[in-house]
């Protein structure tokens, strides 16, 4: 089925209803305006669409960098953060956390020189280290799957840096100067497992190549007080005019290239005053434009849930399977911006994501849930699984266990055909199935299956040879 420009923005209308009330806050009604609109406007949020992963990242840069030195979840370009527990029910800084891995990451700048990266011997625990560029894209993945689990040391070059690297360094060359680390160490949680992993996390190092085997302190980072650090970055986003983002997004690509086979496209972008390399040149572009841009090329963007060609349904799941690298699927590579900011390669990780269950119906805590793995059919990884519960806004929930996720490391009690029932509800189940029980909240909430290093040979995931069970109401 082609979908056409008006048949998106028609299709939009029902997404709305739909959307969360955050979403409808911002929403002053320009989508039945739109249908009727001109080349150059469609253009306008073609271009949108385009920029909004880098200029995603670079808000985002902006407030985790934002410190004199490293604290909790923020730390100055080129410092490594150190996360040491798991998020608690309290923990709001970012949406969908995880109670799986301990993460270790950085922002930092390759335009001036490069940054090398060591990463000690993981002793076959699973790590990845993935490194996004500015457009988001994954371009090395360092890691348990790919490289294995010895000491390894990186070379991170620019897009224009030559150069000879000392002995023993690999170079990873990065298509932007913005590079951020997403590093993540699989943890138990147990406390002789966190003081093991804290030991692996200090031991990672990053540094200029100037100070590659000399003392190196980091200098202290500077604050910009005129930084909203309280304001969710996709909300800063959202609020921007067309003229500031277009104006943000050119000069984010004079440092962060646009990919050669992005070519096509930025040349129909010069119509509306947006050439690489150059300033935003405001006088091409429409000032009737200036909001209902941004809130049409949103809308498109969150379209992808319904109509986005990566995206897949089964059994009251959804989940995208084209993630990390995107080529020129561009509404894709916002779609996952807009809602798993930092997503890896679909080989390193799949996050299929529940809001109703088996028969259509909002998840509730008042109701009992069981989902059945029949015997031999759990989720098939190589890496870990894990099923987690989120509140209505994407956030833990409190529960007497402090559990906010089962895998296997809960040593789940198994029928006596093989089997393995989950138990999702808000009181527990009995001393008996305490261990497979999913504490959810009195209310509203969501399920997120996490499956790192899904296997590639069938029964899997990414042929589709495996499905994710449904989740059914029980009596």
């Amino acid at each position: 089925m082609k979908f056409t420009r008006r048949f998106v923005t028609l299709s939009g209308l029902s997404l709305l209803a739909s959307s969360s009330s955050a979403l409808r806050a911002n929403w002053d009604g320009p989508i039945t305006n739109a249908m009727e609109a001109t080349d150059e406007f469609w253009l306008a949020t073609d271009a949108y669409v385009f920029g909004y992963p880098l200029v995603t990242m670079e808000m985002t840069r902006r407030i985790i960098t934002n410190v004199a030195s490293v604290e909790g979840t923020h730390g100055p370009m080129g410092q490594i953060i150190r996360l040491r527990e798991y998020p608690n029910a309290s923990f709001r800084d970012v949406t969908a956390p995880n109670a799986d891995t301990l993460y270790t990451t950085s922002f930092f700048d390759v335009g001036k020189e490069p940054w090398v990266l060591s990463i000690p011997d993981m002793k076959d625990r699973y790590a990845l280290f993935p490194m996004l560029d500015g457009w988001t894209t994954v371009f090395q993945v360092p890691g348990k799957r790919t490289t294995g689990t010895a000491a390894q040391t990186y070379a991170i070059t620019g897009p224009k840096w030559k150069g000879t690297l000392p002995p023993g360094v690999k170079e990873y060359k990065s298509p932007t100067n913005m590079v951020w680390l997403l590093g993540r160490i699989y943890c138990t949680g147990t406390p002789e497992d966190y003081s093991a992993v804290h030991k692996l996390q200090d031991e990672c190092k990053l540094v200029p190549l100037s100070f590659y085997g000399k003392p190196y302190t980091p200098p202290a980072g500077a604050v910009d007080p005129s930084i909203d650090m309280k304001t969710a970055v996709r909300e800063q986003v959202n609020r921007m005019t067309a003229k500031e983002y277009f104006t943000l997004l050119a000069k984010l690509m004079k440092d962060n290239p646009p990919a050669q086979a992005d070519a096509p496209e930025l040349a129909k972008f010069a119509k509306i005053g947006l050439v690489a390399g150059q300033d935003f040149d405001a006088n091409k572009f429409d000032p009737a434009f200036e909001k209902r841009v941004p809130q049409v090329a949103f809308d498109r963007i969150m379209l992808q849930f319904k109509i986005g060609k990566p995206v897949k349904h089964i059994n009251g799941f959804g989940y995208d399977d084209v993630t990390g690298i995107y080529g020129t699927d561009y509404l894709n590579r916002a779609f996952v911006t807009a809602i798993g900011l930092g997503a890896n390669r679909i080989q390193d990780a799949v996050y299929p994501t529940s809001q109703k269950d088996a028969e259509g119906k909002d998840y509730e805590g008042k109701n009992k849930y069981v989902m059945h793995f029949p015997k031999g059919q759990l989720p098939p990884i190589d890496g870990f699984w894990s099923l987690t519960m989120y509140n209505a806004d994407y956030f833990f929930v409190e529960n007497p266990l402090n559990r906010y996720s089962l895998s296997a490391r809960q040593n789940l009690n198994a029928n006596p055909d093989g089997s393995v029932d989950l138990y999702i509800q808000n009181a527990s189940p009995g001393p008996d199935k305490e261990s497979n029980w999913l504490p959810a909240p009195s209310g509203k909430f969501i399920l997120m299956l996490r499956m790192y290093w899904p296997k590639e040979k069938s029964p899997s995931i990414l042929n589709g040879t495996w499905k994710v069970p449904p989740v059914r109401k029980v009596a």
